[in-house]
């Protein structure tokens, strides 16, 4: 299998070979369509490390939405993600009872159990929450009454019912017992995520120095109003060690603070996630007996309030607008959806780039001046899962 376009780094037409899952060679082309408009460019995968659900299908049990509304069939998911240009994924499960986690955690391994080509997609599973803050702004749509301390006995349970996949946990470290709760997971080979906190600065470099390595859309789940400084935001944007995943969806962040956060962070060290939700894609209107609107921006909110309630764009939508609202060149910006999410989750040496031997997980795509990515085709471990009509 082969396919060509531009490299996005450096800019030059390049024919990918791809041989047993692997990409076997990347060698110089010739533009056969001549000088396009709208080129098509050629990257690793993108990887989207936090990923609840979209188009009203949900990797949650009970989340989200009335039955009427919201779906627990993961293949129409998967084929939204891929049309997406996420060739790889993290599904996210979000804070709610014991039972429905581990329900979800259930459906989710015994799918990728059942098809090998959505096993490849799957790098790992994202649990966010439920050990997180239960105040008001930091906890965001997280239920209340879901949210407690870390429970060590039960997060196995948890990882016993998705068969190991668990590769990242956002919590509080504020969380009683948050500190020692951090060491065991970072022993396991979890990366540890801080989100949806309201912690001192001193717990934060306690956390971190625990073996958190990842803030959780930062800037996002977090109070309306804090201290200038010091604050959370400010400690987390300060620490070396900490990777950082941002929403770059045009509504969780303003333009002015995404360019500040890649410039403090570095494309290093940030992640582009999309963090969509099953109401993400749906048609504007009211949903979930009222509770959540989606509006005609794609913006989702909680009915009658300013207050996001989710996201509503995958990375298609999140990768541009990030090229837009930063001065990132778009090797950074695509490395930040790629190389990036690749490293966190420990894959480096096998995905996030376009080179001889690494896993060939490939995203084709045009570039447009404004608006969303065109996703020409989504390549998983050396099988072509999308291709855009033509």
């Amino acid at each position: 299998m082969k396919v060509s376009g531009k490299h996005y780094i450096t800019g030059d037409w390049v024919t990918v070979s791809i041989a047993e899952g692997r990409i076997a060679s990347v060698v110089a082309a010739e533009n056969a369509a001549g000088e396009e408009t709208q080129p098509v460019w050629i990257a690793p995968g993108f990887c989207d490390i936090q990923i609840n659900g979209y188009g009203g299908y949900d990797f949650n049990i009970r989340a989200w939405g009335g039955a009427d509304e919201v779906s627990n069939e993961l293949d129409p998911l998967f084929a939204l993600l891929m049309r997406s240009g996420a060739a790889l994924f993290c599904p996210t499960i979000t804070t709610n009872s014991r039972e429905a986690i581990c329900a979800a955690m259930g459906n989710l391994a015994g799918k990728l159990n059942s098809d090998r080509r959505i096993e490849r997609a799957v790098p790992g599973i994202h649990l966010e929450g439920p050990y997180i803050s239960s105040v008001d702004g930091p906890r965001g749509a997280h239920p209340l009454q879901h949210v407690r301390d870390p429970d060590w006995d039960e997060f196995r349970r948890f990882q016993d019912a998705a068969e190991g996949r668990i590769k990242i946990c956002t919590l509080a470290p504020e969380r009683e017992g948050a500190l020692p709760f951090i060491e065991r997971l970072t022993e396991s080979g979890i990366t540890v995520a801080l989100g949806h906190t309201g912690a001192t600065p001193e717990t934060i470099r306690e956390a971190v120095r625990a073996g958190a390595r990842l803030s959780t859309h930062l800037g996002n789940g977090a109070h309306s109003q804090i201290a200038r400084h010091p604050n959370y935001i400010w400690e987390q944007l300060a620490a070396d060690e900490l990777y950082a995943s941002v929403i770059p969806d045009g509504h969780h962040l303003p333009a002015a603070v995404l360019k500040c956060f890649a410039r403090s962070k570095g494309p290093e060290r940030l992640a582009l996630v999309s963090d969509a939700v099953s109401l993400g894609g749906l048609k504007p209107g009211l949903y979930a007996e009222g509770r959540y609107e989606v509006l005609q921006t794609g913006k989702i909110v909680l009915a009658g309030t300013p207050y996001l309630a989710g996201a509503g764009h995958l990375l298609d939508v999140c990768v541009p607008h990030m090229l837009r609202s930063t001065d990132l060149t778009l090797a950074e910006v695509i490395g930040c959806a790629t190389a990036i999410p690749a490293r966190i989750l420990g894959l480096e040496g096998r995905k996030g780039h376009l080179r001889p031997g690494y896993d060939a997980d490939l995203t084709l795509f045009r570039l447009p001046p404004s608006g969303p990515l065109t996703i020409v085709e989504t390549i998983c471990g050396g099988e072509s899962l999308y291709h855009r009509p033509d």
